[in-house]
């Protein structure tokens, strides 16, 4: 659930974050928001949560750098919050603002009418242009959105890049063949195991990598 800004975690220097966590930070963006979606008659929920995370990309074949948002129908959750996310690929204020306010227009409408009908409708006359799907703040919400975010201070994030996840390196197989060319014998191994040295064939000769016979 939201609740109201914490008017003692105001008081840090020009530029610097006044929340130490992505969530409060987030948490207040949504407060600030709701009088905008008031003026424009739009009624947001009382139970939301706000958090920065991967949004689950589903069956929709887009990777998670791809999806920067994600708002989940009510009934999704146990206790029937409206759940949002912001991908952490993001760290600009007024981006993330945006982003909520798009999210934000799902939650308004409980996630059942996609990007059409009445969410382009909400969407609209809260400032969002471009395509519904892909959607950024038109001069005049981003013009709010500025002063929301000189009011809470910068979003205390720092983009994390998806393609720096470290990949698990495969165990390379090394072949292993009977020296004796009528033998034929061979086998598969790790570079582990011959570092400790080439075993002796089953016919009695020295065997080697293939590797050493090119």
């Amino acid at each position: 659930m939201t609740r109201p800004q914490n008017e003692a975690t105001l008081t840090k220097g020009s530029g610097e974050p006044a929340f130490e966590t992505r969530e409060d930070w987030l948490v207040n963006a949504v407060s600030g928001l709701r009088p905008l979606f008031a003026e424009k008659s739009i009624l947001l929920p009382d139970r939301i949560r706000i958090s920065c995370g991967w949004p689950h990309a589903g069956n929709r074949g887009r990777g998670i750098a791809h999806t920067i948002g994600q708002c989940w129908a009510r009934k999704a959750s146990h206790d029937g919050t409206s759940e949002l996310f912001v991908s952490p690929v993001l760290d600009d204020g007024v981006t993330v603002g945006g982003v909520l306010t798009h999210e934000l227009v799902h939650s308004a409408d409980d996630c059942r009418n996609g990007h059409r009908g009445p969410f382009r409708k909400m969407a609209i006359a809260l400032g969002l242009e471009g395509p519904m799907r892909a959607t950024y703040p038109g001069p005049a919400l981003k013009e709010r959105l500025n002063a929301l975010v000189a009011s809470i201070g910068p979003y205390p994030h720092a983009r994390l890049d998806p393609t720096q996840v470290s990949v698990k390196q495969k165990t390379r197989l090394v072949k292993v063949v009977c020296d004796r060319s009528s033998c034929g014998y061979a086998f598969w191994t790790t570079r582990m195991w011959l570092d400790l040295g080439t075993p002796t064939c089953v016919c009695g000769a020295t065997m080697s990598e293939i590797a050493r016979r090119r």
